[in-house]
């Protein structure tokens, strides 16, 4: 799990804004079991929370700002301030064992270009609000797909590798604290929970997963 997890911190951009959920509801329990609740231990020697995403018994996909010394994996949560019997906290050192509340999600394929006017759904425990605390509870927000034309105020903005995500005219976005979480779209993977504006007005951007398949594929053969 270990070796994906730091090659795709590199896909982010270095001090893009973590992540979180705002204007969203609380997700059905274990109706995501692809989630991953990350606790990093970072260089500095704090204690940072981000999310991330299974796409195997081996592999768990995040962000960029997810790195450090140490990283403790919670799958198969919800509420994440209890000991719930369906959590499996890994230290990258083990595969997952998969089960109803723990399983994978799927990725897009190289060709399949998520296009604007699509909703799709972003999940978290991050913050609720610019000033708000983070949620125990894992919740989940409706996003829509916008075009590039949307995101002409990042200037590093990139559509081939990045999606321009949620409509300006909603209180509805990923915000800071909950970096690496996915973009959900028809049960697939298309996008990985980037960096925003600090007021959380959106749009917001994320990784464009399928420009990356081809090397990601390759690195899960070449550890197999």
């Amino acid at each position: 799990m270990q070796a994906l997890l730091f090659l795709l911190a590199l896909l982010l951009p270095p001090g893009a804004g973590a992540e979180e959920i705002i204007g969203g509801v609380e997700s059905k329990p274990h109706s995501r079991p692809y989630m991953a609740h990350l606790e990093v231990l970072t260089d500095g020697g704090f204690t940072a929370s981000c999310g991330g995403f299974l796409i195997s018994e081996e592999f768990v996909m995040t962000a960029a700002h997810c790195k450090g010394r140490e990283i403790a994996v919670t799958l198969g949560a919800h509420d994440v301030s209890k000991t719930e019997s369906t959590q499996q906290k890994i230290k990258l050192q083990r595969k997952a064992k998969l089960t109803p509340a723990v399983d994978t999600i799927a990725l897009p394929s190289p060709s399949d270009f998520i296009i604007p006017g699509k909703m799709c759904r972003a999940a978290g425990w991050g913050r609720t609000g610019v000033t708000k605390p983070t949620s125990e509870r894992l919740m989940e927000v409706k996003l829509r797909i916008m075009a590039k034309e949307a995101c002409k105020s990042y200037k590093k903005f990139n559509s081939d590798l990045q999606v321009c995500v949620g409509s300006p005219r909603k209180t509805r976005s990923a915000y800071r604290g909950d970096s690496g979480g996915p973009l959900l779209c028809a049960g697939v993977a298309h996008g990985i929970v980037s960096y925003g504006r600090l007021d959380a007005k959106p749009p917001a951007v994320f990784t464009r997963i399928s420009a990356y398949v081809p090397w990601i594929n390759a690195v899960i053969r070449a550890s197999s």
